[in-house]
């Protein structure tokens, strides 16, 4: 083994087209930890607790055909919201015991003046109760946000892992349809907002919801007379502007989502295309444009603002209003002595617990209606169905040969549009296929119906005899290798790359991979081998060597049935050459689907089958089809003549 591929599983250096850092040999830019910082970050890691294998299975049916609404999220975990419930409870009655001592005190232990009552006793006492109340309920309440809290992050946790799975559940139409800006938004902002909600918001809901329960009952206690009056002048109305705000900040708040998911959108398209924005120079438009698109959600976040704003005003001049009624009818009664004055003062205290909560239900109320438009965007990803599924009675795919099929197959992305028309193709065990054609002729829509990645409108697809719709995905793609035309890496080492389709592989498994396409050159160059971490996307290494790594991807999946999507058509001529070298190693023996953008890819294959607006026109060996002088002898002519005019052109700029 070479001396590069023993290295450090932990560092992060990388090598690639431009120069070095930190001493590594010229490449990519420094990407570890720095030396300064490793001491530090050993004893981080020293005090990491153990975490255990994860214990999720991914099923490519959606099992769980639940609605996604708040109480389910909720009574998923029902013993931690049961015992929540309770602490709240003690917290809320805790909290409204003041009033009550307050009026023992004056009436017991103070009196008036035309009966004073003085008990010096009574006082203490009640003071030193309403202490020890205030003490037990911040206790309790200390328990109750621990519980809480806990109860959110098991329900995100949990919600998390649920949206995630049904996003890799979905087909590719979804996500060439819908923006990645949009759904980052539906795992990120939509998420946070219902952790918020359930880790404070509901349990304050029901604080507030429990303290008007518990002061009312309180108030009727009291004196029913001045209670049902308070409730004649405050109600009618407090419920009048309650229903309107429910139904204004519901609106309101969807259309604050929406235009938050439009912002987030733009961000992370401008962030993917910031090279062609700086190459085209578009960073002027689009600062505009990103400022129209803020100006749409600034402009839903004051609609929503004015709807809150009218709705606190008229909550607080229903409660001022609430409370000179009962001072001067109280008043009035207490000259009477029909109330004693600590009945009177708990009263007034009473009716301001009694409003204090309608106050904190608006606010609650506006994290609520965000919690329930984000719980609707959720919903509505989460009952997204996708158009590839697997059926309840798909089997598994045994050990194929590599034998494929097309019988009358026909395909459109747009039903209405078809891709292809009629396709009708046996390609043998074994046997290496070219498909070549204009743009748009449907090359590579060919490639996404054997991976399944597209099930056909009409016709069958089969591989060994076995209709690809009556197999589970996961035996299907576990026996295809696929390459596309740019290779993608994952953030991690090279060897996590390689490894991609086979985690558990050995070192030297993964050794046998980078020698059989030709990657030790690249290796042996690495300041940590098979181990330095790469860039996001792999951006610090060439095209070339990011391709070869795919390649080894594909070689170490072992696959029966290999598609590669254009895989050198984005290549310099030597790396085209590694390339190919690295294919012929890769191909032997496996069948071969190769979508040629060159014909020098295509003169590889056995058989080259040519398309044309979604139909085979031609299908033979390269000699056959130029002896026929059809299209792809049309096509080769024209290819070699610019192959000559590039060579010239090489030749007269050397």
């Amino acid at each position: 083994m070479w001396a590069g591929i023993r290295g450090n599983p932990a560092a992060g250096f990388g090598t690639g087209p431009g120069p070095g850092a930190h001493g590594a040999p010229g490449g990519a830019p420094f990407a570890g930890i720095p030396a300064e910082l490793e001491a530090a970050v050993e004893r981080l890691l020293a005090t990491e607790p153990e975490h255990p294998r994860p214990t999720a299975v991914y099923t490519p049916r959606n099992e769980d055909k639940g609605r996604l609404t708040l109480w389910a999220l909720v009574r998923a975990r029902w013993s931690i919201a049961v015992w929540s419930l309770v602490f709240l409870t003690i917290e809320t009655i805790g909290f409204q015991t003041g009033p009550y001592l307050t009026q023992i005190g004056i009436d017991n232990g103070i009196g008036t003046a035309a009966h004073p009552n003085h008990h010096l006793s009574v006082i203490v006492i009640t003071g030193v109760a309403y202490l020890a109340t205030v003490i037990l309920t911040v206790l309790v309440e200390r328990k109750r946000v621990r519980n809480t809290g806990r109860l959110a992050a098991y329900v995100m946790n949990d919600l998390r892992v649920k949206v995630f799975a049904h996003i890799q559940r979905l087909s590719l139409d979804y996500f060439t349809e819908e923006k990645a800006g949009v759904i980052m938004t539906r795992m990120t902002a939509d998420i946070e907002v219902l952790q918020q909600l359930l880790q404070d918001g509901l349990a304050q809901f029901c604080i507030q919801g429990l303290t008007m329960v518990v002061v009312t009952t309180i108030l009727f206690t009291y004196n029913v007379r001045l209670a049902l009056i308070t409730c004649a002048l405050v109600l009618p109305a407090l419920i009048s502007t309650s229903l309107w705000f429910r139904s204004a900040s519901a609106r309101t708040y969807l259309q604050v989502r929406d235009t938050l998911a439009g912002v987030i959108g733009d961000i992370a398209e401008s962030l993917s295309g910031v090279r062609i924005v700086a190459a085209y120079n578009r960073q002027r438009n689009n600062v505009i444009h990103h400022r129209n698109v803020v100006g749409h959600y600034r402009a839903a976040n004051r609609t929503s603002a004015k709807v809150t704003a009218a709705y606190t005003a008229s909550s607080d001049l229903i409660g001022l209003s609430g409370q000179l009624a009962l001072l001067l009818i109280g008043g009035d009664m207490v000259l009477h002595h029909h109330l004693t004055i600590g009945v009177l003062t708990a009263f007034i205290l009473y009716l301001g617990s009694f409003f204090q909560p309608i106050q904190q239900l608006v606010q609650l109320y506006n994290t609520y209606q965000q919690g329930q438009a984000a719980v609707t965007k959720l919903r509505t990803l989460l009952e997204t169905v996708p158009t590839v599924s697997e059926s309840e009675d798909a089997y598994e795919l045994p050990a194929i040969e590599g034998k494929i099929d097309f019988d009358d197959v026909s395909f459109g992305y747009d039903p209405a549009v078809p891709v292809l028309k009629h396709v009708n193709l046996h390609i043998a065990a074994g046997e290496i296929i070219a498909f070549v054609g204009a743009t748009g002729a449907g090359k590579s829509t060919i490639a996404k119906l054997v991976t399944r990645f597209y099930d056909p409108t009409e016709g069958t697809v089969s591989i060994d005899g076995h209709p690809l719709r009556a197999v589970t995905l996961h035996s299907l793609r576990r026996q295809l290798g696929v390459v596309p035309q740019e290779a993608f890496l994952f953030s991690g080492s090279i060897r996590d790359n390689i490894a991609f389709a086979r985690p558990e592989a050995t070192d030297e498994e993964v050794a046998e991979a980078i020698r059989a396409v030709g990657l030790e050159e690249l290796i042996e160059r690495l300041p940590h081998g098979m181990h330095t971490e790469v860039h996001e996307r792999g951006q610090s290494l060439a095209s070339g060597e990011r391709q070869l790594i795919a390649l080894a991807r594909a070689f170490i999946a072992g696959p029966r049935v290999l598609v590669l999507d254009e895989a050198t058509s984005n290549l310099d001529l030597k790396s085209e050459t590694k390339v190919e070298a690295a294919l012929d190693r890769l191909l032997e023996g496996r069948t071969a689907i190769l979508i040629a953008h060159r014909l020098t890819t295509a003169m590889r294959a056995n058989r080259i089958v040519v398309v044309d607006h979604g139909e085979i026109v031609e299908i033979g060996s390269h000699d056959e089809l130029l002896a026929n002088s059809g299209r792809y002898a049309e096509m080769f002519a024209t290819w070699s003549s610019q192959q000559g005019d590039d060579r010239e052109s090489e030749f007269a700029t050397s």
